[in-house]
């Protein structure tokens, strides 16, 4: 990033994590990968599994084993209902659709999105928001290590809350495609499970900011589930699934 942009990407740090005591850059050199869900429709315990190590033990050493990945809990859920073979050899990958079909969906372009991805449950976790509309990334934290998908998304979402803050955006709307962050911003807690470890002691550090920040400030801007299936891909997607 450059010039103002850099600025900008200071700012929020100071607003979110004032004193905290480690580097946020982000190195290229984890492969940190977008949360997946697996259905087991036939194996020893038949269910929707968020590790793929928990979903494989489901199939192994079971005959003719029938199961799939999904980019969304949603759409895990929703496929576990119905029958295998309306998804065996098909691209459970929505398509990405165009700006003007974005538009004509009723998505507001004039918006930020946000994203998380973790390499395991727990594991690296990284977060970043983009522009909607084109893409540009105005903020990226991590990979830190000991996180979950839910922490990055939760965290993503206060990010984008105290830039646009600091941005005098009050009405500019920010797109998840987590219900589970949105009902923690909603709550203004982290209610997550993960204890801390020691290693993942800079995750809690800006979790504790985090929900101090939203504590002490009353955020405006409208915060909308970005609908995965419908639009495709959420356009702050680390794009590694």
């Amino acid at each position: 990033m450059a010039g103002s942009a850099c600025k900008e990407f200071h700012c929020i740090i100071v607003l979110i994590c004032s004193d905290c005591k480690f580097s946020f850059r982000h190195s290229h050199s984890f492969a940190v990968a977008k949360q997946k869900y697996y259905v087991v429709w036939e194996g020893h315990q038949p269910g929707v599994y968020s590790d793929w190590g928990a979903a494989k033990r489901q199939i192994e050493g079971y005959p003719k084993a029938k199961y799939k990945s999904f980019a969304s809990k949603e759409a895990a859920e929703k496929a576990f209902k119905g029958s295998y073979w309306a998804y065996a050899g098909k691209e459970t990958r929505p398509v990405k659709k165009t700006l003007e079909e974005l538009e004509r969906l009723g998505v507001q372009l004039d918006s930020l999105a946000v994203d998380a991805a973790c390499s395991g449950n727990p594991g690296d976790m990284e977060y970043r928001g983009v522009h909607t509309r084109t893409g540009q990334e105005i903020f990226r934290i991590g990979p830190l290590p000991g996180g979950t998908n839910n922490i990055g998304e939760f965290l993503a979402l206060v990010h984008a809350l105290a830039w646009l803050k600091q941005q005098n955006r009050p009405n500019i709307p920010i797109y998840s495609d987590s219900r589970n962050a949105q009902l923690w911003v909603k709550g203004r807690q982290c209610r997550t499970k993960l204890g801390r470890s020691g290693q993942n002691d800079p995750i809690f550090a800006l979790i504790d900011r985090a929900e101090k920040w939203l504590a002490t400030n009353n955020a405006t801007n409208p915060i909308l589930k970005w609908q995965t299936e419908e639009w495709g891909e959420i356009p702050a997607d680390f794009g590694r699934k």
